[in-house]
């Protein structure tokens, strides 16, 4: 599950970061041979990719143009074929010198870096950063804009998402395993061409495409989440032409997939705890008055009565998974709290799912129509092919069931379940966990947030100690990520860097 900021911007935007649960992405292991820009042995067979020009175009959007990149489908074989990468940029407004081309990526993996762009990045981010830098969103191969992955149709995937994910018997098992495995079939059948060719590693590459297209010696970059972890492969791969990259909300890429997901559910353990202390101060907390343990087995109880027999929520219905992914997503923001103790008390009082069924729909990117947005399709094409799954099949699952449920008791057995994902998929993974140094890269700004329930603060510290010049920011707070949230502390830290490349002493607090 995963994404970036607070409900209050796209949905896009919120959850964009929280999908990583679903299979974990982690490290793929770059090709040693596309450790610099354009220099491999396909060096001319890419040359008129490199050499492109970007036909801009007004798009909609006041202020706002796009173009269309052209990239190589497969790198290693530039001749067969090519896939069209979305683009968006705003520029800089001035006053002061223009730097170069900020780009941007929200997350998820699957989040839109277009919708994030135009929606937040170019209005909300600072106007000193805004004014010296173009704005400039990718939408990854398969997301979105850029040839998106497609998997389900809208009624299969209302299903799918029903589905339950804490089987009580063998029966129930089965139910579960049939639907990862139709939706990698899915997959495979509506998205055979693209679906092997959507890793981080190619991502990483396509930017730096964009990055000499666009005419900039360096990359200058802001990404949180999943986009922390397309960050650090880009300094991976390219060190001597990274600029300033700003990873907020980081990844740990050296962790195999079970360990990040079991490391995920204790991250959403403690975003829980932060949500129900603040609850159970308020007269109207549907968890009850007393203490934050009380809440947490009110919450258990009521999915369980959710999974025997859901609630109405109006012309659809409420059942365990869809209200556990409504509580899941109003974790990524505290100031999504509020909403969440409403929703909480309509359905656990007034037995109205509505509010919950809101925050669901929100997470899956589900419109009021019944479509869907491809969020959740390339969040497992792209974990998939990044790191091999976290479990072989439910025997595994079951083995590390304690585990999780001790590390989570609310929401542990679901995000156990989760790890099989990746078990069914039609392509087999082309990454591997791994420590990532990016020795020669320029100073890296990694940004932590001490109770981030997607990315725990642990990823953020082992990320700026793995980078060889990364220097670690902390959030002590609540919520997914840290930038552009609030703290004038953090803001002023990561601006700074951005606009006049000093990184803040390491290890310094907010």
């Amino acid at each position: 599950m995963r994404i970036k900021a607070p409900l209050a911007r796209t949905a896009a935007a919120l959850l964009a970061a929280g999908l990583l649960i679903s299979g974990c992405s982690g490290g793929s292991s770059p090709d040693p041979s596309a450790r610099s820009s354009l220099d491999s042995s396909a060096k001319e067979a890419l040359k008129p990719y490199a050499t492109q020009k970007l036909k801009w175009r007004e798009c909609g959007v006041p202020g706002f143009e796009c173009a269309t990149l052209r990239a190589p489908l497969d790198y290693a074989k530039p001749d067969d074929g090519q896939i069209k990468l979305a683009v968006s940029r705003k520029k800089a407004t001035g006053p002061g010198k223009r730097i170069g081309s900020l780009m941007v990526n929200p997350g998820g993996p699957g989040g839109s870096a277009i919708e994030y762009l135009q929606a937040y990045a170019a209005l909300g981010y600072p106007a000193p950063v805004r004014a010296r830098y173009d704005m400039v969103g990718m939408d990854p191969r398969g997301v979105a804009r850029s040839e998106p992955v497609e998997c389900l149709d809208d009624k299969a995937m209302d299903a799918y998402t029903q589905t339950d994910v804490t089987p009580d018997d063998e029966r129930e098992q089965e139910q579960l395993v049939t639907a990862y495995k139709e939706f990698a079939q899915g997959c495979e059948k509506r998205s055979a061409t693209v679906l092997p060719h959507v890793s981080t590693v190619e991502a990483a590459r396509d930017m730096d495409l964009l990055r000499e297209v666009l005419g900039d010696d360096k990359l200058y970059y802001v990404g949180a989440s999943y986009g922390t972890f397309l960050g650090a492969t880009y300094a991976e791969l390219y060190p001597e032409r990274t600029g300033r990259l700003v990873l907020d909300g980081a990844m740990d890429p050296s962790l195999p997939a079970e360990q990040m997901n079991l490391d995920q559910t204790a991250g959403f353990e403690t975003a829980f705890r932060s949500f129900a202390k603040d609850c159970v101060g308020q007269s109207d907390c549907p968890l009850g008055t007393k203490n934050a343990e009380g809440a947490g087995r009110r919450l258990t109880e009521f999915f369980l009565q959710l999974d025997k027999q859901p609630i109405p929520a109006g012309d659809r219905r409420l059942g365990e998974s869809l209200a556990t992914t409504g509580v899941i997503a109003a974790m990524y923001d505290e100031g999504a709290w509020p909403q969440l103790r409403d929703a909480l008390g309509s359905a656990m009082k007034d037995r109205d799912g509505s509010g919950l069924l809101q925050l669901s729909d929100s997470y899956y990117e589900r419109q009021p129509d019944g479509s869907y947005g491809n969020i959740m399709f390339a969040n497992a094409a792209v974990n998939c092919l990044d790191l091999p799954a976290a479990f072989k099949g439910p025997d595994e699952v079951e083995k590390a069931l304690p585990e999780f449920e001790k590390t989570s008791p609310v929401f542990g057995t679901g995000l156990a379940w989760a790890g099989l994902t990746c078990t069914y998929w039609p392509e087999q993974a082309t990454g591997s966990a791994h420590r990532i140094t990016a020795e020669g890269a320029a100073p890296l700004l990694v940004v932590g947030t001490t109770r981030d329930p997607a990315t725990p603060y642990k990823w953020a510290e082992s990320l700026a100690g793995q980078l060889a010049t990364g220097t670690l920011l902390t959030y002590d707070g609540d919520g997914h990520t840290a930038y552009g949230r609030g703290s004038d502390c953090i803001d002023t830290a990561v601006n700074r860097y951005l606009l006049d490349g000093k990184a803040p002493e390491d290890g310094k607090r907010c």
